[in-house]
């Protein structure tokens, strides 16, 4: 495709990165200018214009936000594309919100490249409607981690929805974060600074469900002591995130397409309407088509939440992310507990990328909390890892048989009193705590208050116990 209209500028500091995609695109029949730096590219606007812009965002003097933002107010019909090695969600959403055309991460597959050239120079042939000029203000937020495609197409998606308050719904196994999305979707909205109210609709039971999203009048039922405000009123104005939306009752549903169709609803007991804003978030690890088809979700329902679909990819789909995932929740875990951070030996490490993580993400994070408690150093070796996680035995080895941990340890202080160890109980009832005390911070999402009462600790105690306990104060 012979470009017509003017050249593509390409902006970044990086020359091997110019010179690929001038190549590239000459290659396919697009005329290329190249720019050092924003501030080259300002210089030149002044006496031409491209047909369309490819910047890096971060470069020496003005950043390609700054440009970016310049080229929203003085030449809102040029399509931008904004370029960064730094694929997190805040710089996709900074673009799109910024009025960018499309968000390219680095490193990038050269076809894919010029295939997104074609599209915005065909759209500056179309007279592409100008965006809102100006880049909005960000919260960061660090909570979504990941470099992978299919990360980066989740971080695209937020982008494009930042200005828009529509109904989303996420799919995706157990793990795989939807609420971390549902939380940034809110985040990066026009209604950030109004309520975030989630539900699991699948842990409350359903006789109670009712009044948990809609709320209920004093003497509505028996304990109803006064009345309450369900969990729409709380979201008024906001959004409210329904988890697990597949494992809502019928009856629940005929009233929750009610409220979405009407923007109303009656709170049990209640003969008085109340009006609600709200914008409506649900998530399902379940195919809803499929339930849809066996009769167990309503299909009118199904068109209503299924406006936008987001999906979020299993771990094993994303292995590249796991090494940064992996630092990320030790370095958490660590700021938890109030100890060092544990980092991972190579082979640790190797074989942590490798498992299959059917819990995916917060498996992982699980582990990482096991880790930084029971871990017999600060680095983590192949020893060290949860028992289910290790390799199996050699062929021909024998397994202790599950189940039966009272003779494990008979066994094994069997063995340490025919070695000739002594003080068998000062070694061994350390480490007995220490897998508890795991076990229950694992429990509680590393809670300290509530893994306390899991233990029948009081909070000094846990808190005396995780010094004490530190991985370097014993072993088996």
């Amino acid at each position: 495709m012979k470009n017509e209209t003017g050249d593509v500028w390409i902006v970044d500091d990086d020359r091997s990165i110019r010179w690929v995609l001038e190549r590239a695109l000459q290659k396919a029949g697009i005329e290329t200018r190249s720019f050092e730096t924003a501030d080259q590219t300002l210089s030149a606007l002044k006496t031409v214009e491209p047909v369309t812009l490819i910047t890096d965002i971060r470069m020496p003097g003005s950043s390609g936000l700054a440009l970016l933002e310049h080229m929203g107010r003085q030449y809102p019909d040029i399509p931008v594309i904004i370029m960064t090695a730094h694929s997190d969600l805040d710089s996709a959403v900074s673009a799109y919100q910024g009025g960018a055309f499309e968000y390219l991460p680095k490193p990038f597959d050269v076809n894919e490249a010029v295939e997104l050239v074609r599209r915005a120079c065909q759209a500056r042939q179309d007279t592409l409607t100008p965006k809102d000029a100006g880049v909005a203000d960000m919260v960061v937020s660090g909570d979504i981690i990941g470099k992978a495609p299919a990360m980066q197409e989740v971080f695209r998606a937020i982008g494009r929805l930042s200005k828009s308050s529509i109904t989303v719904l996420i799919t995706g196994e157990s793990g795989t974060g939807k609420e971390l999305v549902a939380k940034a979707l809110h985040l990066h909205s026009p209604r950030s600074s109004k309520p975030f109210i989630a539900l699991n609709t699948a842990a409350i039971p359903r006789e109670l469900l009712e009044s948990e999203l809609f709320g209920h009048e004093k003497g509505a039922f028996t304990g109803a002591y006064a009345q309450r405000k369900g969990r729409f009123e709380q979201a008024d104005g906001g959004a409210l995130f329904l988890d697990e939306i597949g494992d809502m009752p019928a009856e629940l549903q005929t009233r929750l397409l009610r409220v979405l169709a009407e923007g109303t609803f009656y709170r049990v007991g209640g003969h008085t309407p109340v009006e609600v804003d709200v914008r409506i978030i649900a998530a399902t690890h379940q195919d809803l088509e499929v339930l849809v088809l066996k009769g167990s979700f309503r299909e009118d329902l199904f068109h209503r939440l299924n406006v936008i679909r987001i999906q979020t990819p299993p771990l094993r789909e994303r292995r590249d992310d796991i090494p940064m995932l992996l630092k990320h929740f030790l370095k958490c875990s660590a700021e938890e507990l109030s100890v060092d951070a544990k980092t991972l030996s190579p082979k640790a490490l190797e074989l942590l990328v490798g498992l299959p993580w059917s819990g995916n993400v917060r498996q992982l994070e699980n582990t990482c909390r096991w880790l930084t408690v029971m871990a017999s150093g600060q680095e983590v070796m192949v020893d060290d890892l949860p028992p289910e996680l290790q390799p199996g035995p050699e062929p021909g080895t024998d397994m202790p048989v599950p189940g039966n941990w009272e003779q494990a340890l008979a066994q094994h202080a069997e063995n340490r009193l025919a070695q000739g160890d002594k003080n068998l109980l000062g070694d061994l009832a350390p480490v007995f705590e220490r897998i508890l005390l795991a076990a229950a911070l694992n429990r509680t999402g590393g809670r300290k208050i509530e893994a306390a009462e899991l233990l029948g600790w009081g909070r000094n105690t846990l808190t005396r116990k995780l010094r004490e306990l530190k991985p370097d104060t014993g072993d088996l």
